[in-house]
Parts: C-alpha cells; sequence; structure tokens
C-alpha cells in the first residue's frame, strides 16, 4: 500500500512561490534571504475549513494583535493560512515562516522588512535595513512604525512558527511596533508556546484576541466532515467518541482517519484505537514500518526515545553511517517524519509512542541504553537541556548531576523558565548515585526548599568527596559549592558565611572558562541577589546596596529576570530605610517592568516590592493602598522563608493600625525580638528593624497618653538612630521637657546625608521643641524648611502625626502652606476639606464625573506607574495620558497624582 501524504504538508505555496534557495537579497552576516519562508502553506484536499475560527480570525483584525497558539499538530498554521488565501482581508498580507536563527535581532528585522517587500509592502529606501546580526538599531524600528502608521489600509503580518522566538529583544521591537504602529499594522502569531509579548498587557486592554488549543480542537461534527473527507462515513456516536479520546486534536483525527482507511470496517477499527496497543497500531506497524528496509526500520525504533532526531544522533544510535539519507527519504515520502529545520527531524508524537511500546517488546531494556547514549551525544553537542532528560531517562544520575555542575548550570534550578522541570526531573534522582556533582544538586535543591540545614550537610559531602577523589583543583565543582554556601548563609541569616563563601566563589570564577560564565550570567546574579540579601539583613544598607546593584548590572536575560527583579526590589528597601522614597519608588517600578516583561509569575516575584508599596503608601497616608500591599506580601512562603519581609509586614501593619487610632492594637501587631531572630534562623534583627520597632512602639505609646513608656521602649531598642532621636524629642515634648527634647535632636549628626523622609521628621520634631520654647520664629522656618523637603516626596504622614500642635501653627500662620496644596485637607487653614473646628469634612464629590478612559488611568496611577507605564499599558500617547491626569486633577479639585488617588479612594471611584 503506497503510503498517504503526510497530514498539513503542503504541496506547494499558494502564491506560486518556488521553495528552495530562491534568493532575494542577504541579511547581516552575508547569508542569502530565502524567498520560500515568504510562501503561504498550501492546504491539503482533505482540509476542513470551519467558519467559526474563521470568524474568529476575522474579529481579531479589530484589535492589534491576533494570537493563534497551540500544541504541535493542531492545525493552527492550516488554519491561517486556508484564512489568509481566502479571506477578504483589510489590508495586504505578509507571511514570514520563523526560523531560530531569527532570535538575532538584525536578522529578524531584515527578514520582516524582505517579507513585506516580497509581499508587495511599499516601503521607503530611508527605512533602511539592520547593518549587524544580533543588533538593530532602535531608529530603523521608529522609522517603520511612522510609515506603517500612515497606511490607509493595514499590513496583516504574519509570524509563522513563533515558538522559535526567545530573544527578548526581538519580543521588545515588535512590542515597540505594535504599539506606535496604530491602525497601520495587526499582527498575526502562530505558535506553540506562550510568546514573550506582555499579553496581560494587551489583554488587560483588550487589544488581543487569541485562538486557543481548545478552540482549535475539533468538536465532534467537525470531526465527522474530516473523516468523511477521508472517505469514512461514521455513525454520529462513533465520531463524537473518536474526538474525545483524540481530544479533538487534528493530527490525531487525520492519522486516525488515514489508518482506518484499509480497514474492512473502520467504524470498529477505530473503536479499539490505543495507541501502541491496538490495531491501529498492528496497522502503523505492518503498512509503515514492516515495509522499510531492515536498517531504516532499526534507525525508527532506535529513534523513537527522542524527540528530535538528528542524522549524526541517529548515526550513533545505530551504530552506522546513513542516518541523512533514510531521514530525507522518510520525509519526502511523508512517512511520519518530518524536517524541523537546520538538519533536525521530528518522528510524529503518535508514531513514536507506537515505535516506543514496539521498541521495549522486541528489546527489552534497550531503551535505557539508548537514552545513556543520547545523553552523551547531546552534551557533546552542548544541548544540555536534552542531555539531562535522557540522562534521567536512562536512570545515568551521575553523568546528569555532573553536566549540570560542569557547565555551570547550578543556577537552573533557581532561575529561568526551566527551573520547575529541572527541579522534577532531578527529583528522581536515586540514592545510589554518588560523587560530588550529585551530593552539589541534592543541596541545590534542598536549598531551593529553604532547607538551609541539610543543604549544608550536603555541601559538606561533595567538599569531602572532592577531596577524596583528588578533585580539589575542580573549578566549576568549587564555584558550584561556594555558590551554593552564599544562599546557605542567606537562608540562615550569617553575612560571615555569605561574605566567606562569595569571595570564593570570585576566586573560582577566575579559573573557570570566560565563554561558561556568559553563558551563565544567572551565576553572578543569584550569587549578589542572596549576598545582598543577607547583608541587608545584617544591616549593612552601603555594602547590601552595593552587593545589589551589582545584581542588577548583570546580563539581561530569561534566567537573570528573576534575581534582577528581586534585587531592584531589595535595593528599594534599602532607599525607603534610607529615607528616599521617590529613589524607592522609582527602583519599585524598575522592579515591577522587569518582573512584567520577563513574564514572572506572581509565585515568583519577591514580596519585598509589596512592603516597599505599603510603607511607602504609609508615609504618603494612603491607608487603604497600604493595606491592599500588606496583604499580596503576606503570602505563607514570604512570611515563612523572608525574615526582612516578615518583619516589615509586622511593623507596616502597626504603622497602619497606629495611623487609624488604635495604639494598643500597633503594639500587640509589632514583631518581638526573639520571633524576628527564630524567622531568621540565626542572629538577632538588624539595627534598622530594632529602631523601626523601637519608634513604632514609641508612637504607640505616645499615642496612648504615656510618655514614659514611649521613653521607655526607646531605651529597650538598644539602638540610637535620628528616627529614634525624633520620637524621643517627641515624647519628651508630650512629658513637656523641651529642653531635654533639643538635646535628643542635638545629638544626631548634622552631616547632611539624611534621607528626605528623615530630615522631614527632624525637622518638624525641632519645629516643635522651637514652639514649645517660645521661639516661634524659629519654629515656622524649620515647618517651611520641612515642607520644601516633603513636597517632591509627597510625605503627608509626618505632618498628621506631628500633633495638633502643628494644625494650630498653621491657623496661625496660613502663609506658610499657601502653596502646599498637596497637603492634607485638615491641615489647610479655609481649605474646603476642613470644617469649623479643625476636623477634617466628608470629601466632596467630583465637580464632574470622571470618564472610563480617565478612571483607567487613575488606577494605573494608584498602582505607581509612569506615564510612559500607563501610555504602554493603555495604547495611548504620553501626551494623551498627561491630559487625562490634568483633567482628573481639576475635576477631584487636587493637585499632583498622589493627591488625585487618595481623593479618589475617599470617594470609592478606585
Amino acid at each position: 500500500m503506497a503510503l498517504s501524504p503526510a497530514v498539513g504538508t503542503p504541496a506547494r505555496p499558494v502564491d506560486g512561490t518556488r521553495r528552495g534557495p530562491a534568493v532575494t537579497n542577504r541579511i547581516p552576516g552575508g547569508d542569502p534571504v530565502l524567498a520560500a519562508r515568504f510562501a503561504v502553506p498550501a492546504t491539503p484536499e482533505t482540509f476542513v475549513r470551519r467558519q467559526r475560527l474563521v470568524e474568529r480570525l476575522g474579529e481579531g483584525l479589530r484589535t492589534s494583535l491576533l494570537l493563534v497558539s497551540g500544541p504541535a499538530g493542531a492545525g493552527k498554521t492550516l488554519l491561517v493560512a486556508d484564512w489568509a488565501a481566502t479571506a477578504r482581508l483589510p489590508g495586504t498580507a505578509v507571511w514570514l515562516t520563523v526560523e531560530r536563527e531569527d532570535n538575532a535581532p538584525g536578522v529578524f528585522w531584515a527578514y520582516v522588512l524582505e517579507a513585506a517587500r516580497h509581499h508587495g509592502v511599499a516601503l521607503p529606501d530611508d527605512i533602511g535595513s539592520p547593518a549587524r546580526a544580533h543588533e538593530v538599531d532602535h531608529s530603523l524600528l521608529a522609522r517603520l512604525a511612522a510609515q506603517l502608521s500612515l497606511r490607509e489600509e493595514p499590513v496583516v503580518l504574519v509570524l509563522d512558527e513563533f515558538e522559535h522566538v526567545s530573544s527578548p529583544e526581538v519580543a521588545s521591537g515588535l512590542h515597540f511596533l505594535l504599539g506606535h504602529a496604530g491602525p497601520g499594522l495587526r499582527l498575526v502569531l502562530i505558535s506553540r508556546t506562550e510568546p514573550l509579548l506582555p499579553i496581560h498587557r494587551y489583554r488587560a486592554s483588550g487589544a488581543v484576541t487569541e485562538v486557543r488549543a481548545a478552540d482549535l480542537a475539533f468538536r465532534p461534527d467537525e470531526a465527522a466532515v474530516l473523516l468523511r473527507r477521508h472517505g469514512l462515513g461514521l455513525s454520529a456516536e462513533s465520531s463524537r467518541a473518536l474526538t474525545e479520546r483524540t481530544g479533538g486534536w487534528a493530527a490525531g483525527l487525520r492519522l486516525s482517519a488515514l489508518a482506518a482507511q484499509g480497514a474492512a470496517d473502520p467504524e470498529a477499527f477505530l473503536a479499539e484505537f490505543e495507541a501502541g496497543r491496538s490495531t491501529v497500531a498492528d496497522f502503523l506497524l505492518a503498512e509503515v514500518l514492516d515495509t522499510q528496509p531492515a536498517e531504516t526500520q532499526d534507525l525508527l525504533l532506535r529513534t523513537s526515545v527522542l524527540d528530535q532526531i538528528h542524522p549524526d544522533l541517529a548515526d550513533t544510535l545505530t551504530g552506522r553511517r546513513g542516518g541523512a539519507r533514510i531521514l530525507a527519504d522518510l520525509s519526502r515520502a511523508n512517512a511520519f517524519v518530518e524536517p524541523v529545520g537546520h538538519d533536525w527531524y521530528r518522528c510524529h508524537p503518535l508514531f513514536a509512542g507506537i515505535l516506543r511500546v514496539h521498541l521495549a517488546a522486541r528489546n527489552p531494556g534497550l531503551d535505557r541504553d539508548l537514552h545513556r547514549t543520547a545523553a552523551r551525544w547531546l552534551a557533546g553537542a552542548g544541548r544540555l537541556t536534552e542531555a539531562l532528560s535522557h540522562a534521567a531517562a536512562g536512570g545515568d544520575w551521575e553523568f546528569a548531576a555532573v553536566q549540570l555542575v560542569d557547565h555551570l548550570a547550578i543556577g537552573l534550578l533557581f532561575a529561568g523558565r526551566d527551573a520547575e522541570r529541572l527541579d522534577d526531573l532531578f527529583a528522581g534522582m536515586t540514592a545510589d548515585a554518588r560523587g560530588p556533582a550529585p551530593e552539589l544538586v541534592r543541596a541545590a535543591r534542598d536549598l531551593a526548599r529553604h532547607h538551609a540545614q541539610s543543604g549544608l550537610d550536603h555541601l559538606r559531602r561533595a567538599e569531602q568527596l572532592l577531596a577524596e577523589c583528588g578533585a580539589e583543583d575542580e573549578p566549576a565543582a568549587r564555584l558550584t559549592l561556594a555558590q551554593l554556601r552564599v544562599l546557605a548563609g542567606r537562608l540562615l541569616g550569617s553575612a560571615d558565611l555569605a561574605r566567606a563563601a562569595a569571595e570564593q566563589a570570585g576566586q573560582w570564577e577566575e579559573r573557570v572558562p570566560p565563554q561558561l560564565l556568559e553563558e551563565h550570567p544567572e551565576l553572578t546574579a543569584l550569587r549578589l541577589n542572596d549576598l545582598g540579601s543577607v547583608l541587608l539583613w545584617e544591616g549593612g544598607l552601603d555594602a547590601a546596596g552595593a552587593a545589589l546593584a551589582g545584581a542588577v548590572r548583570t546580563a539581561d536575560g530569561p534566567t537573570t529576570a528573576g534575581p534582577r527583579h528581586e534585587a531592584l526590589a531589595r535595593l528599594a528597601l534599602v532607599d525607603l530605610l534610607d529615607g528616599r522614597p521617590a529613589r524607592s519608588e522609582a527602583r519599585l517600578r524598575k522592579a515591577a517592568a522587569e518582573a512584567e516583561r520577563a513574564g514572572l509569575p506572581p509565585a515568583s516575584r519577591t514580596g519585598v516590592g509589596p512592603l516597599v508599596l505599603a510603607a511607602l503608601a504609609v508615609d504618603r497616608d494612603d491607608l487603604p493602598a497600604a493595606r491592599a500591599a500588606v496583604d499580596r506580601a503576606a503570602g505563607p512562603a514570604v512570611a515563612g522563608h523572608d525574615p526582612a519581609v516578615a518583619a516589615g509586614l509586622a511593623i507596616v501593619r502597626a504603622r497602619v493600625l497606629l495611623a487609624d487610632g488604635h495604639p494598643r492594637a500597633a503594639l500587640d501587631a509589632l514583631p518581638r525580638p526573639d520571633d524576628v531572630a527564630a524567622a531568621a534562623a540565626a542572629g538577632p534583627p538588624p539595627p534598622w528593624v530594632r529602631e523601626a520597632v523601637a519608634v513604632t512602639a514609641s508612637a504607640a505609646h505616645l499615642a496612648d497618653g504615656d510618655p514614659a513608656a514611649a521613653l521607655e521602649a526607646l531605651e529597650r531598642g538598644g539602638v540610637d538612630g535620628p528616627e529614634c532621636a525624633v520620637a524621643a524629642a517627641r515624647a519628651h515634648l508630650a512629658a513637656g521637657d523641651g529642653r531635654s527634647a533639643l538635646r535628643a535632636l542635638d545629638a544626631v549628626p548634622d552631616h547632611g546625608g539624611h534621607g528626605p523622609a528623615v530630615t522631614v521628621r527632624l525637622l518638624l520634631a525641632r519645629s516643635q521643641a522651637a514652639a514649645a520654647l517660645g521661639d516661634d520664629a524659629g519654629a515656622q522656618r524649620l515647618i517651611a524648611r520641612a515642607l520644601t523637603v516633603a513636597r517632591p516626596e509627597q510625605l503627608l504622614r509626618p505632618f498628621r502625626d506631628a500633633g495638633p500642635w502643628l494644625r494650630r501653627l498653621l491657623r496661625a500662620r496660613p502663609a506658610l502652606v499657601a502653596s502646599h496644596g498637596w497637603l492634607p485637607a485638615d491641615l489647610l487653614p479655609g481649605s474646603p476639606g476642613t470644617a469649623a473646628d479643625g476636623a477634617a469634612a466628608a470629601p466632596e464629590q467630583p465637580v464632574e464625573p470622571l470618564s472610563d478612559r480617565e478612571l483607567d488611568v487613575l488606577e494605573r496611577a494608584a498602582q505607581l506607574l509612569s506615564t510612559d507605564e500607563i501610555a504602554a499599558e493603555l495604547f495611548l500617547s504620553v501626551n494623551t495620558v498627561k491630559t487625562h491626569l490634568k483633567s482628573i486633577n481639576r475635576k477631584l479639585s487636587v493637585s499632583g497624582r498622589s493627591r488625585a488617588v487618595r481623593r479618589a479612594r475617599e470617594l470609592h471611584l478606585i
């Protein structure tokens, strides 16, 4: 029986372009541009056009992005190809099949430009073309976007096999082009995987239409049509059963139909279908495998253990030459083998599964040896991830662990998209796997689960084994050992252990091949982030900031996104502790942008960001935002494994309770020193935690009318920072002792190095002391300075916490706040928001209702997004966002973003 054409394989492009090395130009680097990549694939005669999906695709052109995503064999390409060839599109369709080489940005954009010209899109010469393979001039994309935005009808750019794009630079360029080309571009992505584009943003703004695997799956009535196209007239019940059994998978249905064509009773034949152990399997083995020459059969059986087949790897598994010829022949004969590019092939999963069952029956235990052989070949070819999978399947755990360590890839267990998969893979490592590398992998897995002591035990055994086998100068293993000890030091709260290990890691780095370090920037990012985290817990803010900044400077990439995100968030905490809220907020925005750009799931994001956001919200007197941020940061993983976050959250909760007028509850919410030390697993809490606890406790006692207890709380804290001096001064003033208050403040060094938040509190405390001692003029000067420093930072809470004396002074001297409308309404004499007795009146309603778009802008402003980020989120121009913000301020009768957000929350608008 002659083999039927492979399902979905186009006979020729519908536009008549001949496949082959047709050269139209050259890409950066000199390689020719192959016009075959611009051809729209043809559909076979058995293709079923499903109107519901055609309509869905048509609706997709109303949005800027159309994403067709599903597994291999789901029918994605043929669906879009048929639609592009037959539908009445609003503009010119441009087709480009993406390959892995297109991850070089210059190559990708060169192909996009060539594809556009090939399909008749007129582009002026001054747009230019990339000059280098691995980079593209941003101005080129700007010129292209500008040209597209001028078109009366859009260009419909179809990028097939977009799963090959793993370059953040390429994805970022597409995101830029899509955001600035306006209605002149409609982008259609066909991909097996989630693209790197920020799809969540497109979803939030309604700018994406998605066709997913569930949409692509055949329904029973559609499957019946497909089966009839293959000459099978099955009953409705049989069609439904086959559809359920295959999950509506297009390729599965078609292969089943092909298999049933030769059966005397196709309906009974399909009813017995079971991959590997069914009449379908017998048919495929008899009509496909058994019709092949013996060496071809052997190659198919042995390579069935592979996801993808390279001719050289096939030769290694068979022990013969000729794999390239056999694979090419199978592909040309459509015998369930298809090329996937660059000399690699793929056996259809259904057929491969049947072959594996047959291999196990014919040669028991051979699959284990084949996996081991494949692992070594793939490792030598630089395909580490695949090599590890095959080594695990072959039970060759020592080889797998050695490869992970020798390639300096231990960081992949902590960072990157493969972290969870690799962790699951090594979860199967057996106890009889011995040697330094398996112990290092066991240590890494324990440390990733925050099991510090057991992780250290494995590290000690690894070090002992390195010494016993005479491998003390093995740089990759020694570097991995030091790397993991830094993390152990962080988990134990031991800065000394982390510092020493980091120093050792730096020394061993000098002895490993530089190329390996370049391939794994996550090692440096993880190490510096871990070191900075434990130094922050120790209390050395300068040293912590230096280490964390080093982590942020590491090479940008999918494996460094996690540690860079966390390092940025911790730098925001350092800035906050240093009294610099604006700089802290800027770092926080960068941390959020890093996480969003990399698509980090919420579970992979640090709780430090919400903690800092909550503290900033308290300082800016936005208590609803503070509560919401605390709730986001208070997950069990955060509270259990990050003492800095756990202690910080407790302090912020106490501050919120205090601001709400519940001093007793605030005292109960504060962390106790013993609890904090236990959370850190080693050592006492750092000075910044002890100071924050002491200051908050002192303020709570003072609010409860007990100045003596307030001073006692500061003495128990055992710290002597500027915030403590302010708290002590306030307690002395409450007790009527202005002289002692001044002495406490005079003890603070006046070197000008304090951050704005600290400076404002010092100035207000000095002003209160001056007023208490009768120096009204000095008090007013100090208040004026405090207002000037606080205004850029929008620091509201220090003025509200200052107490009644400040309100009385401001009512007596209204000129002091004449230009400070950003202050709370109850501090502005004569303000519409102030009642006759000086208490805050209920907020007035907006002078005019806010539009839906203004509410969208306001919600994002509440999330601390910049004007540029709001514009990108909502696909608006920056000027339009600024116009909306001005309108919001006018309608809410406020000035400034923070005040607008606060007023909106008071009015329950957001």
